[in-house]
């Protein structure tokens, strides 16, 4: 068996990013920086020595376009791809294609906070992270974890929101504990799991 090892990368900057506007499952591409930031992400995988068994992503363009280009450095443009919307980012809801200081001076600092920031409370018509993690975390255990604990090397390029899921259960975090993490674009965090799927290792390449 080789090694459980499984690799969580978020996109590199979307255009929508740039322009600091909600993006949940819109579907803008990446930027000139989002490309350098999953090259780079490719390359600094290379440098690790790592070479994949499979990769899953979510159906948006900017987390599959991230994927492409790591597997292009990696040399490994053929390897199996597994696409579902369980790893999409978070749904924003009314929130989507807003400017988020618009946001802000529509529903006020406050509330717009709260709906960015807490766990449990959804914007109009969207997700919470709780909500997320309730669509995220069974594909996780059913497709994910499977292939790690059989020893295929996995990779995920997904969301900060769907990925933050992910990272709660990898990492054992409180909902408090998770909604402080923040989540770079295009920097890998490589895991390595024990047999019970816990975490032996973590190393963040950020």
């Amino acid at each position: 068996m080789g090694e459980r090892l499984v690799v969580l990368v978020r996109h590199g900057q979307s255009e929508w990013n740039l322009k600091n506007l909600f993006t949940g499952w819109k579907d803008p591409d990446l930027t000139e920086q989002g490309i350098a930031e999953a090259n780079a992400a490719g390359r600094k995988l290379k440098e690790q020595g790592l070479v994949f068994d499979v990769a899953f992503t979510s159906v948006l363009t900017r987390a599959q376009h991230t994927l492409d280009l790591m597997l292009s450095q990696l040399g490994q443009t053929n390897l199996p791809v597994h696409k579902h919307l369980a790893l999409n980012e978070r749904d924003y809801g009314d929130l989507s294609g807003l400017n988020k200081d618009d946001a802000r001076k529509k529903w006020g600092e406050d509330q717009v906070l709260i709906w960015r920031r807490s766990f449990d409370v959804p914007p109009p018509g969207g997700e919470s992270l709780k909500d997320t993690l309730a669509r995220t975390l069974p594909y996780y255990v059913q497709e994910i974890l499977p292939c790690v604990l059989r020893g295929e090397r996995t990779l995920v390029a997904a969301h900060g929101n769907s990925l933050r899921a992910l990272i709660m259960v990898l990492e054992k975090l409180s909902p408090e504990g998770i909604l402080k993490r923040e989540l770079a674009t295009g920097a890998p965090i490589i895991y390595r799991l024990n047999a019970d799927s816990t975490v032996a290792s973590k190393l963040d390449l950020a």
